[in-house]
C-alpha cells in the first residue's frame, strides 16, 4: 500500500482537496496564495504521521502570512481590524498551533485530523468570506498585488465589522 492511500485511508469521508476554479475568488493573487495553501496541503495529507511534522510547520507559517495579507487588505478596503473574517482566521490559527503542541506531546495522528478538517473548511471560507472579500476589493478599485486603492476616497476607513460575506452577519 502507498503512502499515500494509507494516509487517504485514514480519513475516508475526507477526499482530497485540489485546486480548481470552484475555489477562485476572482483576484489573482488571492487566488495564487489559496493554490499554493491546496497544494501544501495535499502534499501534508499524503505523507505517513512520522513524516508531517515539518511540513504542518511550514503550512502553518504559510497560513500566517495569507492570513496577514488578506487582513492588510480588508483594512485597506473598509473593514474593521477586528472583523468576523479576521477573527476566523485567528480562530484557525489558534488551532492549527495547537496542533503542533499535541503532536509534539505524542498524539502522532492529530496532524492528519488538522489536514483533513482543513480540506473540509477551506473551500467554503474560499467561496464565502474570501470571494466576498475580493469581489470587494475588486468594487473600490484595491489592487491586491501593489495594495493600493486607485482612488481612496472610495473606501471609507473601518465601516465594516462583517466578513465581506453574504454568509456573514
Amino acid at each position: 500500500m502507498s503512502t499515500t492511500a494509507a494516509n487517504t485511508d485514514a480519513f475516508p469521508d475526507v477526499p482530497p482537496l485540489l485546486w480548481s476554479e470552484a475555489l477562485a475568488t476572482g483576484d489573482d493573487r488571492m487566488d495564487e496564495t489559496h493554490e499554493e495553501f491546496v497544494t501544501q496541503l495535499a502534499a501534508l495529507r499524503a505523507l505517513p504521521p512520522e513524516q508531517q511534522l515539518e511540513p504542518y510547520r511550514a503550512l502553518v507559517a504559510h497560513t500566517v502570512e495569507h492570513f496577514a495579507r488578506e487582513e492588510r487588505w480588508m483594512v485597506a478596503v473598509g473593514f474593521a481590524v477586528d472583523n468576523c473574517h479576521a477573527a476566523h482566521h485567528r480562530q484557525i490559527l489558534d488551532t492549527m498551533r495547537a496542533v503542533e503542541e499535541h503532536f509534539l506531546q505524542g498524539d502522532r495522528e492529530i496532524i492528519g485530523r488538522m489536514a483533513a478538517a482543513l480540506a473540509e473548511w477551506f473551500p467554503m471560507h474560499a467561496q464565502t468570506m474570501d470571494a466576498g472579500l475580493a469581489q470587494h476589493m475588486r468594487s473600490v478599485g484595491f489592487d491586491s498585488r501593489t495594495e493600493t486603492l486607485a482612488d481612496p476616497s472610495r473606501v471609507r476607513p473601518a465601516t465594516m465589522t462583517g466578513c465581506g460575506s453574504v454568509h456573514c452577519s
